[in-house]
């Protein structure tokens, strides 16, 4: 073996890949014709049964995510109704194809009648979310929308589809004992024909990646300041340009993992949700450069107050700012709300268009709770967005707090 040492990484590299290359074709010489058998079984089982499972759980994930949750949502104001239309509309044509993809696949005789159901159902649930959808292109009142009717619908259709799923997962089920017991028989013959030649590949593939792994050592320095690199195109990806803050990208990935901690040490864990009140007139008034400067004024407010190591502030769109705080109870929670009320304001820029002062403002939604294993993360960012909206409402120039980081409706 002396002469792979002499060859250079490249070419170890390709004595490499025509070394497997001969073996692999070696391998599926002797194993095609056992291939042939196991794609029948192969194809019903993950073809008829996982791609359908796909899809139902799909329909089933809209109807109960998508559409139920826009529409309450819709029905709070905490979407515009064009959102709320978009969102609705696009939901209802994703169910439509995926729908008419499942009845495509192949049906035996016998689960027609069940379909047949099951596609009414559909429609008669469709037909309730496009009436829906018309009250939203209409603008009217959607809180005259019974919440206890839309929870029914979806109920329904879960139902509905749920058998479907059931019955998929059992014919998969059946499917893949099938294909277990021709796999084995294939595989006990497969293993006998190619176990001589699998040694054979094993010992030249160990000579080759003992004088690569010599090579190895080379390419570690460079490997190091390849990294280093990385890191920092790293953070620059999760700060946003214009305030220096985390972007929402960052959020995405520190919240999640910020709360499952919080669950695992069952300790407090703060939301905020910060807005900069009439921050469009602001910018109708002053024009959008003086815009920027105001969000860059307030993120270095929030930068000044919120120093700590378990403390991160994120810039997570337009004027909308968000605060994590780790560790925090609910008095010095509301106390680090109302510094950053006061901070902004002693900032003292001018805001003539804000009808609540003459100086730049904002409004803070505040959700504290010790985490436990039923909180969830959804419900913190709900909750700070139904405060925040409680601020507007109330005044702005303020926060709201609150501890309830449960599922039900706050009254």
């Amino acid at each position: 073996m002396q002469f792979i040492e002499a060859l250079k990484l490249r070419s170890k590299l390709f004595f490499l890949f025509l070394l497997i290359t001969i073996g692999l074709f070696a391998l599926g010489f002797i194993g095609v014709t056992y291939v042939n058998a196991m794609k029948k079984n192969m194809d019903s089982l993950y073809f008829g049964s996982l791609i359908p499972i796909t899809e139902l759980n799909e329909i089933m994930q809209t109807y109960n995510y998508k559409l139920a949750n826009t529409i309450y949502k819709a029905s709070r104001d905490s979407v515009s109704l064009s959102e709320a239309a978009t969102e609705i509309e696009s939901s209802l044509n994703n169910i439509n194809k995926k729908w008419k993809s499942y009845m495509s696949h192949f049906k035996r005789e016998y689960e027609l009648n069940y379909l047949e159901y099951a596609d009414l159902e559909i429609e008669r649930t469709n037909d309730y979310f496009y009436n829906v959808l018309h009250m939203v292109k209409s603008s009217k009142d959607l809180q005259r929308i019974s919440i206890n009717t839309l929870e029914k619908k979806v109920e329904s259709i879960h139902n509905v589809l749920e058998k479907l799923i059931n019955y998929e997962v059992n014919m998969a089920n059946y499917e893949r004992k099938k294909f277990l017991y021709t796999y084995d028989a294939i595989m006990m013959k497969l293993g006998i024909s190619l176990g001589v030649i699998i040694l054979g590949v094993l010992v030249m593939l160990f000579y080759v990646f003992d004088s690569i792994q010599k090579d190895q050592t080379r390419l570690e320095v460079a490997t190091k300041k390849l990294t280093v690199a990385n890191k920092k195109l790293e953070n620059a990806s999760y700060t946003d340009s214009l305030t220096n803050l985390h972007n929402r990208r960052y959020f995405n990935l520190i919240f999640d993992r910020e709360v499952k901690r919080a669950k695992r040490n069952k300790t407090y864990i703060t939301f905020m949700m910060l807005d900069i009140d009439y921050f469009k007139q602001y910018n109708d008034t002053y024009g959008h450069v003086a815009g920027d400067v105001a969000l860059k004024s307030v993120a270095k407010v929030l930068k000044e107050t919120l120093k700590r190591p378990g403390d991160y502030v994120f810039r997570l769109g337009g004027e909308e700012f968000g605060v994590l705080l780790c560790g925090t109870d609910e008095t010095n929670s509301a106390n680090i709300a109302r510094e950053i009320c006061d901070a902004v304001r002693a900032k003292k820029i001018k805001h003539e268009a804000s009808k609540v002062n003459q100086f730049l403002t904002i409004s803070i939604g505040v959700v504290c709770c010790i985490a436990d294993d039923a909180l969830e993360e959804d419900i913190l960012i709900t909750r700070a967005d139904e405060m925040l909206y409680e601020a507007k409402e109330s005044g702005r120039d303020r926060y709201i707090i609150t501890s309830n980081a449960s599922k039900e409706k706050i009254a």
